[in-house]
């Protein structure tokens, strides 16, 4: 594999693992909070995935 595959699979994975610790820790909690999501106005839920994207290029940008 070259080191652009590596890194995008350690990517994957950071985020799989980021993203199941909320519902693995507080499900009740996760519960809540995607149930609000699922409420948000499409434009609202852009916001909020523009928002992830600019804070992860951000948190990129750190890292480098």
């Amino acid at each position: 594999m070259t080191d652009l595959q590596d890194w995008w699979w350690a990517a994957l994975g950071l985020m799989l693992v980021a993203e199941g610790l909320m519902p693995l820790l507080s499900p009740g909690t996760w519960r809540e909070w995607f149930a609000k999501l699922v409420r948000l106005s499409d434009g609202q839920l852009r916001f909020v995935g523009l928002s992830s994207v600019l804070l992860g290029l951000l948190f990129l940008a750190l890292a480098r």
